[in-house]
């Protein structure tokens, strides 16, 4: 086994409230720097820049892994992480079902979708920045049933994370972890919602890629291991 550093929550110039410079290229250049084994594209309710950073990352050796930050109808920020494009985009179009409006550019900011060369092929004009109709519970279920993981994103805020949303985590919600944008906070978070803490950069621009990081000690870099760190299996090890 050896140890993989990873930011498993970056967003693109695809989110609205991202930096128009959160291009494929730039991120993958970013997360080199940072000396990042592995990356999470989290885009808001979309997952349509993953294809094009996976395509930049693999020429430099960076894994990334695809994935969304979904806002449930109680406007819970909700990881879904997947080893397998097709288990994303089947979410993604579930997501899309299930999330209204159109987006503002003048209000929210321009959702640029990119191909691996940097052209722009187009501009999202759903309201990814908005609630899907989808209930959390009902979220982390069609996570789970596509395989993927379901980590509840920044816990640790007041604005869109679990326990400031809701005020607790419900009790049997079968989440598979809990992101910390500050690690120093952990002994915030009720010990009856103890679960294993990760944390990310939730970059929104370049300069914050890989600003958090957590090390995994695991084989290789697939889900199915980082599932198996997070239970702790066979000596894999989580450290943020």
């Amino acid at each position: 086994m050896r140890e993989f550093k990873a930011d498993l929550h970056i967003h693109t110039c695809l989110s609205p409230c991202a930096d128009l410079e959160m291009s494929p290229r730039q991120i993958v250049s970013a997360a080199k720097r940072r000396g990042l084994d592995v990356i999470g594209i989290c885009d808001h309710n979309s997952a349509e820049n993953v294809p094009a950073v996976a395509r930049n990352a693999a020429r430099e050796g960076i894994t990334v892994i695809g994935g969304m930050e979904v806002t449930s109808r109680e406007e819970v920020h909700i990881l879904a992480l997947f080893d397998k494009d097709d288990d994303l985009f089947s979410l993604q179009e579930i997501v899309y079902e299930h999330l209204h409006g159109t987006n503002d550019e003048k209000l929210y900011g321009e959702q640029v979708i990119v191909n691996e060369e940097e052209e722009i092929i187009g501009f999202s004009n759903r309201l990814l920045i908005g609630a899907t109709e989808l209930t959390t519970e009902r979220l982390v279920d069609l996570i789970h049933e596509r395989d993927g993981l379901a980590i509840a994103a920044h816990v640790d805020r007041e604005g869109f994370g679990i326990i400031g949303q809701l005020g607790f985590i419900p009790e049997g919600l079968p989440l598979d972890a809990l992101e910390l944008a500050d690690p120093t906070k952990r002994a915030h978070i009720p010990l009856k919602n103890r679960l294993p803490f990760i944390t990310s950069s939730d970059a929104h621009k370049l300069e914050d890629v890989g600003r958090r990081t957590t090390t995994f000690l695991m084989k290789t870099v697939t889900l199915q291991e980082l599932r198996r760190c997070l239970s702790g299996e066979e000596g894999r090890i989580v450290r943020i």
